[in-house]
């Protein structure tokens, strides 16, 4: 017979426990965590978990409480990290947090080099915490203009590849950006519409804010009385009738006659032998009450956390046509902006159509990173033109509506109203406003509301006061700043008009002279 197999020996436990560390660092921070040149690996590697959970939780340990680097060079680092708050960048992001350690792996490191070139160990230290200080000045200014445009860090800003990003914010394009998120400002009620839209809808995720009542069924212990008649021979008790026993003291007296018998008290005997005396019946019987312990199912008011609702997606169908140029172009882009911010804030959907004249129709998804960035910039800076086709983008929208994703999702639709859909098109939004429950929002950034627009929309938010947010030099894409303009342009005080018209004074001097309207005006007319 074999003998039983042993526990394999661990040749190698004792090396890797010196790395038990890296289970708690992510495997980005291996290579800096393992090849530093400053310090043991050891308390390296250990000093890296803790600072990832300070700075997650959005404190950073005085230098003193370091195992890593040495005090001199932590001293320097904490002076430059508190200088630039860069704890409160990482509460709550692990994936920045990360970042914030990898450069500080590759600033130290460059210790030994500046040694190399001459410099003595308070120099070279010095200009390792100054180049970490200079490079996360930069991103740390950046990634506030990221969080005041879109109320976020991209996740782009949190990681490696923060490259990709920096660039777009150095562009004019996002000057542009910047100036309609200050615009968002002076349009708080659109903000706050955008916000509301999509249908709320509950989802699995608990909701801690709010707390609800659920009666829960459980098992319990309950003692329980169980009543029961147990009879007791003997018991005096109340006389109830005449049965057979043996009972002597309760026979009755024709039974005691045998006995003074010489003969019948025999059978007396046998009689009783047999239990077959005629005696009193008593009532012997007794109840008792016997209390034990039972299992129950029994519902018991528990609070819970309530179920998180969700606000829904949003589609954004966004007139870019040329009557939309000037201040109303302005508000449409507010509400796009404000619509990525939302989405991403709230962790919902987003998607946005463009659209113009036939044909000129654009979808976008703007998610927070370098790529949305960059197609964001790029529509907030282009310039609107073109016809308007409303058709187009509405059953593009239908379309959207149809896949699982976006079945909750609400229709917001920007646009001065110019435009008009088809019988075709307003009876197919008709049918799913009324089947499916999708809620048409317009948003007038125009003169009057139009029978195009209050066919399609179930609700209009009208920004009236369009104008005055496209600049000191921007055309109104109607004629002049109201529609008496259209519709009665003689009644305007234009400098043209002006020049038309003849004053009273004049008037009543021609008609006293018996001029006409035909006559050559004397050279010396007013």
């Amino acid at each position: 017979m074999n003998a039983p197999a042993g526990p394999a020996p661990l040749l190698f436990a004792l090396q890797e426990s010196r790395l038990a560390a890296l289970d708690g660092l992510v495997r980005g921070l291996w290579l800096g965590g393992l090849t530093n040149a400053q310090g043991s690996v050891e308390a390296r590697l250990a000093a890296l978990a803790e600072l990832r959970a300070a700075l997650v939780s959005g404190r950073l340990p005085p230098f003193e409480a370091w195992r890593w680097p040495p005090p001199a060079i932590a001293r320097g680092l904490v002076e430059a990290m508190q200088g630039l708050d860069l704890a409160r960048y990482c509460r709550d992001e692990g994936e920045l947090a990360d970042t914030v350690l990898m450069s500080i792996l590759f600033h130290v490191d460059f210790i030994v080099d500046y040694l190399d070139r001459g410099a003595d160990e308070a120099r070279a230290v010095g200009m390792a915490v100054d180049a970490f200080s200079a490079d996360w000045q930069d991103r740390c200014g950046d990634m506030d203009k990221l969080a005041d445009v879109f109320g976020m860090i991209p996740d782009d800003a949190k990681s490696t590849r923060w490259d990709r990003i920096r660039g777009l914010l150095r562009s004019e394009g996002w000057q542009e950006v910047v100036r309609i998120r200050r615009l968002l400002e002076r349009l708080p009620e659109l903000a706050a519409l955008i916000r509301r839209l999509g249908r709320a809808a509950e989802t699995d995720e608990p909701d801690e804010a709010g707390r609800v009542t659920v009666q829960e069924i459980e098992q319990a212990t309950a003692h329980c009385a169980e009543r029961s008649t147990v009879r007791v021979p003997d018991m005096p008790g109340e006389t109830r009738g005449i049965h057979r026993a043996d009972r002597i003291a309760r026979m009755l007296p024709a039974e005691a006659m045998l006995l003074g018998h010489p003969r019948l008290r025999l059978v007396w005997h046998a009689r009783r032998a047999e239990r077959t005396l005629l005696c009193y019946e008593d009532d012997d019987r007794m109840q008792e009450i016997r209390r034990h312990e039972e299992t129950v199912r029994r519902p018991t008011p528990r609070p819970q956390p309530a179920k998180r609702f969700e606000m829904g997606p949003m589609l954004l169908c966004v007139d870019t046509s040329g009557s939309m140029r000037g201040g109303a172009e302005a508000v449409a882009k507010a509400a796009v902006l404000e619509a990525v911010r939302t989405a991403h804030t709230q962790r919902r959907a987003c998607h946005v159509f463009t659209f113009g004249g036939p044909g000129e129709l654009v979808d976008m998804t703007l998610p927070v990173d370098a790529d949305g960035i960059g197609r964001l910039t790029r529509f907030l800076g282009q310039a609107f033109r073109g016809g308007t086709d409303v058709c187009g983008p509405i059953e593009a929208a239908l379309a959207k509506l149809e896949e699982a994703r976006w079945q909750q999702a609400d229709l917001v639709l920007v646009s001065d109203g110019e435009f008009g859909a088809t019988a075709d098109v307003a009876a197919r939004l008709r049918t799913m406003r009324r089947e499916r429950g999708l809620h048409v929002q317009g948003v007038l950034v125009g003169d009057r509301e139009t029978i195009g627009f209050l066919e399609v929309a179930d609700d209009i938010f009208w920004v009236r006061d369009w104008r005055r947010y496209g600049g000191v030099d921007t055309d109104s894409p109607l004629d002049s700043n109201s529609l008496t303009a259209r519709f009665f342009p003689g009644a305007l005080r234009t400098q043209a008009n002006r020049d038309s018209t003849t004053s009273g004074a004049t008037a009543s001097a021609a008609v006293r002279a018996g001029r006409h309207r035909d006559d050559p005006q004397p050279e010396n007319s007013a």
